[in-house]
């Protein structure tokens, strides 16, 4: 077989060509085509078998785990007794409290100064009480105006 050829080839599929001449020999390929037709025959019907076995076989795209959703929060009232000094007696060691409204100790209750987040003394509720103002003993410690009072 004869083939004429415009443009430049050197060695190509163990074929033969020269750069000067247009010629190409192309009678070595037809046996290898005919080699490859026989040998590859037999596992033809195996390729079709496999290829349409794996299309039979669709799995489901894989579901994403569902977001872990946060526990909702759990909102507890603050029942802490809180009141703030608005008075204080150093001769006495007594001070008068100012508490929310609502929010009254009882008589005896210890409670806590605290200065700037520090804990700097002691209270003891001894009365009397006017309106959301009550008095109480300095037990242990110190007390300035506007110290926070809590039972904690």
């Amino acid at each position: 077989m004869r083939v004429k050829f415009l443009g430049r080839l050197s060695r190509v599929h163990g074929c033969s060509a020269s750069v000067s001449g247009t010629v190409i020999d192309l009678s070595g390929m037809a046996g290898l085509t005919v080699g490859m037709n026989i040998s590859l025959r037999p596992f033809l019907p195996l390729v079709a078998l496999l290829a349409g076995g794996c299309a039979l076989f669709r799995y489901p795209a894989p579901v994403p785990p569902a977001a872990a959703k946060p526990a909702p929060a759990i909102v507890t009232p603050d029942n802490s007794l809180t009141a703030s000094v608005v008075s204080y007696n150093s001769d006495g060691r007594f001070v008068v409290l100012r508490f929310p409204v609502g929010q009254m100790p009882r008589l005896e209750q210890s409670l806590f100064l605290y200065r700037n987040g520090l804990k700097v003394g002691e209270v003891k509720i001894t009365g009397p009480q006017q309106d959301n103002n009550n008095v109480a003993d300095v037990v242990d410690g110190e007390a300035q105006v506007g110290d926070e009072v809590r039972d904690q």
